[in-house]
């Protein structure tokens, strides 16, 4: 049984000089550590220290994308020079292991008709599929309408995005996760919990702004279980009779969004997920270097996951290649 990962993350020495640049005392939230921890290395090696970590874990296949926050907190003009070269370099690493690596874009959402273009470039000339982008961009969450060519350039390419964490807005930070202490606050307000309830909301709000009423073909992938939002369908079908959405807001869940669990090995939220969306919208992703088990963590979760063998093949592979099949590279 082949098994996939979809959030297997690295990042280049480019970006982290500009990163340093961006923020040289490393203070946002995650900056340490991805920057300056015992993580860095492996986030920088997409070599065979990599492949050796995706053998430990069982995974054939790692889908490779630029960690969070991407291009996105930096300024414009320095983004888009970075992106085309960040794509360049993931493509290369896929030619170097032709059959363990396959790519997400990173694309400089600040200038979203350049990110655009520039997705189409890395789908159709570099063979990538699709993007991954992270939640907010500078000052703006992604369902605002100048966003929407990256959308459009998506469904045109039959390619998935894959929605990522981002730290909260800085208002939002300091309202709700400050005063405990610096490792507790950075813990609060990005993996423990701030990521995952914000990308929720701004798929969510995505939903509502009507992006996939204007983009019905568009396929987005959503990691760690749905990101809370998944968990709340019943109770936000409140504001199905306030919207003017074409249909009930629980629907795009079941046609337009993938889950992964991002290393979270829960079969209980397996079992709630495979509830909620069917088999067909699950896939897995181990959040590579982030979620580092033991030897065998990635296939004994879904080997010991209470499913059928057919259930099993789908999260492991066959949902992603059929999603992928569909790409005009």
């Amino acid at each position: 049984m082949r098994l996939y990962g979809l959030e297997e993350h690295f990042v280049t020495a480019e970006v982290v000089e500009a990163w340093q640049r961006h923020d040289p005392g490393l203070a946002a939230p995650m900056m340490k550590w991805a920057v300056a921890s015992e993580i860095t290395p492996a986030l920088l090696d997409l070599g065979d220290g990599r492949v050796a970590a995706m053998d430990d874990a069982g995974i054939d296949t790692a889908v490779l994308s630029l960690t969070t926050p991407g291009l996105q907190n930096l300024a414009t003009a320095e983004a888009v020079s970075l992106q085309a070269p960040t794509n360049d370099l993931i493509a290369a690493a896929v030619r170097r292991h032709p059959g363990r690596f396959q790519g997400f874009a990173a694309l400089a959402t600040s200038a979203p008709s350049a990110a655009a273009d520039e997705l189409r470039r890395a789908v159709v000339e570099l063979g990538l599929n699709g993007t991954l982008v992270n939640a907010n961009s500078g000052d703006r969450a992604l369902d605002a309408p100048e966003f929407w060519d990256i959308y459009e350039a998506a469904e045109d390419l039959r390619a998935p995005v894959y929605l990522h964490p981002s730290v909260p807005f800085p208002a939002v930070n300091e309202a709700y996760y400050r005063g405990f202490g610096e490792r507790v606050d950075s813990m609060l307000t990005t993996g423990a919990f701030g990521w995952h309830y914000d990308a929720g909301l701004t798929v969510l709000r995505m939903i509502v702004a009507g992006v996939f009423d204007r983009f019905p073909e568009l396929q987005l992938v959503l990691g760690h279980w749905g990101e809370v939002v998944l968990f709340y369908l019943d109770r936000i079908a409140a504001m199905d009779g306030l919207t003017r959405l074409r249909r009930p807001i629980a629907d795009y869940f079941r046609s337009n969004i993938h889950i992964t669990p991002s290393g979270i090995s829960s079969h209980k939220y397996l079992r709630w997920s495979l509830e909620t969306v069917g088999v067909e919208r699950i896939m897995y992703a181990s959040d590579y270097p982030f979620n580092r088990e033991r030897a065998g963590s990635a296939r004994q979760f879904l080997d010991t996951a209470p499913i059928g063998d057919a259930d099993r093949e789908r999260i492991a592979f066959r949902n992603w290649e059929e999603l992928v099949a569909g790409i005009r590279h």
